[in-house]
């Protein structure tokens, strides 16, 4: 019985070496032991800029959580879906450069991602912002891309939303300071001394006039009064 070898062509050879290599893919965990960057991507991305409409209108996530050691990455990973969608639309030329720039932060691709989060929010923007942005992640991560481990950064997070955020749990003292107080009742007060005071009041009246009465003679001593002053004068 003979066998016969596989015929193993240059291509296969190749595509079997970046499969097995770990330096060129990222691994299970989403790290890298040869950095996928390379030096010359802020020159890419400019030829691309220069050859789009700078106002070519695009759209990026604006709630992003922000995060030092994923933040890039994530800006990256939607960047890149970006350029997929722009090379299905653009003409020839513009393809290869599209797939420039493209294959400068294809490596993102290698991380087994979660699908996007629904709470993600997107706003519209023009092309030359999303290129400088992706420039920027890519100096940011180009320092750590070998250094760090990347394997919590598989599911994009969002902002979270101060209107759906519950409040976190009260103290007993927060409860007893927020409680509603206990009802006043100083008019109930003021009803209860209102008597008092009038009584009060009559009573100082009273004794006022009683005063004044025993200072005030009657009219018949104030005529011996009289009489008397004028037989001593």
């Amino acid at each position: 019985m003979i066998v016969l070898a596989p015929a193993w062509s240059p291509t296969t050879s190749l595509l079997l070496l970046l499969l097995l290599s770990p330096g060129l893919r990222g691994s299970p965990d989403c790290s890298f032991s040869h950095s996928p960057i390379s030096s010359t991507f802020k020159v890419t991305i400019r030829k691309l800029s220069d050859y789009l409409l700078q106002d070519y209108p695009v759209t990026v996530a604006a709630n992003l959580q922000d995060d030092e050691l994923c933040g890039p990455f994530w800006h990256l990973v939607l960047a890149q879906r970006w350029m997929g969608r722009l090379k299905a639309v653009a003409g020839s030329q513009m393809q290869s450069l599209l797939e420039a720039v493209n294959t400068e932060i294809h490596f993102v691709t290698l991380c087994a991602f979660q699908p996007l989060p629904s709470c993600l929010r997107f706003v519209q923007t023009n092309i030359s912002h999303l290129l400088q942005d992706t420039s920027e992640q890519l100096v940011a991560l180009k320092p750590w891309i070998t250094r760090r481990n990347f394997s919590g950064c598989l599911e994009l997070q969002c902002q979270p939303d101060s209107s759906t955020t519950p409040l976190p749990p009260r103290s007993p003292r927060a409860l007893e300071a927020t409680a509603l107080p206990a009802p006043q009742a100083p008019l109930l007060l003021l009803l209860l001394l209102l008597p008092v005071a009038l009584l009060l009041m009559s009573a100082a009246w009273c004794l006022h006039w009683r005063r004044r009465r025993w200072r005030t003679p009657y009219p018949r001593e104030q005529g011996m009064t009289l009489t008397l002053w004028l037989v001593e004068h």
